[in-house]
């Protein structure tokens, strides 16, 4: 798939397992609202995916390679929110931040998907002409 569309597809997936992973870090903050001493959790990764493809796009030769190397080798990072409790019981979720959350990453996710539905979309109707 990604000769049709350069790494495009490639990091579209990546995006959408970090979108996935960030979700589910964010319901399991929301489950333990309740929990005395949770901390709140929270997934990045765009700095770093940025921060990569930058340097990848800067290589002279093979640049499609070292942007797929890139993209490959992003990781997300779990933070922990560990100075923040405004609450006796230690517990520092913030349901508020945390259903803003929940919205902002399923609008990304929805989104993500719809941009590869529609570059599927286009591969399909350009093969039907042959």
């Amino acid at each position: 798939m990604s000769g049709f569309y350069g790494n495009g597809v490639a990091l579209t997936e990546k995006v959408l397992d970090y979108l996935w992973a960030r979700q589910t870090v964010t319901l399991n903050n929301i489950a333990n609202v309740d929990t005395p001493g949770f901390k709140s959790q929270y997934i990045t990764f765009e700095e770093e995916l940025g921060k990569r493809l930058s340097s990848a796009s800067a290589f002279r030769k093979a640049p499609k390679r070292a942007v797929s190397q890139a993209i490959e080798a992003s990781r997300a990072h779990l933070n922990i929110t560990w100075d923040e409790s405004s609450r006796l019981d230690g517990n520092n979720v913030d349901m508020d931040q945390e259903q803003v959350e929940v919205v902002r990453t399923a609008y990304e996710y929805q989104y993500m998907l719809s941009s590869l539905n529609n570059d599927l979309s286009r591969l399909r109707n350009a093969a039907k002409t042959f």
